[in-house]
């Protein structure tokens, strides 16, 4: 099997688990979905998704550059790639169940049209926004990813990446929103919290024990 396609199967392995875990993404989107629509949320899917690229954009420039510039700043960057899998997954282990609810008052705002604008840009600003995933595309770029593999096959893993994103959000407009699938998956992120702990801590093991490129 070609090199590359190992990568994109080891990053995809790894990168399924931090799409299904509960999060801040999960809950806006399902809030779409019960109070504007299931378009408005596919919208939103589609813009958090769009971050995703924008993080993953950044953290392959900014890695590919502190190779080249120095070793040693490489590897104070590892290092924290390293302590923040660790903490994920400590994280992620000590994680109850999750309870997926949308506020009455939440639901009280139905009334008002959300144009397609707003709804992309919610998703945009609120993944965009948040400094969590460089830390953790950083780790596991840094663990998966050959220093020597060519930027544009990079890019091609975040495009990969980012369309799973947007094609599981858009799945939970259209399923996860009814009662039965809430309470399904409720009862699911207990487990996949914690194999998702085990998963981070694994890498940021792995991270650890190689050396620099």
């Amino acid at each position: 099997m070609h090199a590359y396609m190992i990568e994109l199967i080891s990053l995809m392995a790894i990168f399924s688990f931090a799409i299904v875990s509960p999060g801040a993404d999960l809950a806006m989107v399902m809030r779409q979905a019960l109070v504007h629509g299931r378009r408005q949320a596919i919208i939103t899917s589609f813009g958090i998704g769009t971050a995703l690229m924008f993080h993953v954009s950044y953290t392959i420039l900014g890695l590919g550059l502190i190779i080249s510039q120095s070793v040693y700043l490489f590897n104070i960057v590892k290092w924290l790639g390293v302590a923040y899998l660790v903490y994920i997954g400590i994280k992620a282990l000590k994680a109850g169940r999750t309870e997926i609810t949308v506020s009455t008052e939440a639901q009280g705002d139905a009334s008002k049209v959300q144009s397609a604008l707003k709804a992309f840009t919610l998703g945009f600003a609120a993944n965009a926004l948040n400094p969590k995933p460089v830390f953790f595309f950083l780790s596991i770029f840094s663990t998966v990813v050959s220093a020597h593999t060519p930027m544009a096959i990079k890019f091609s893993y975040g495009l990969v990446m980012a369309t799973c994103l947007i094609i599981w959000f858009v799945g939970v407009s259209a399923f996860m929103t009814t009662p039965r699938m809430r309470a399904a998956f409720s009862r699911a992120s207990k487990w996949i919290d914690r194999t998702s702990g085990v998963v981070f801590i694994a890498l940021g093991i792995k991270l650890a024990t190689e050396k620099a490129a």
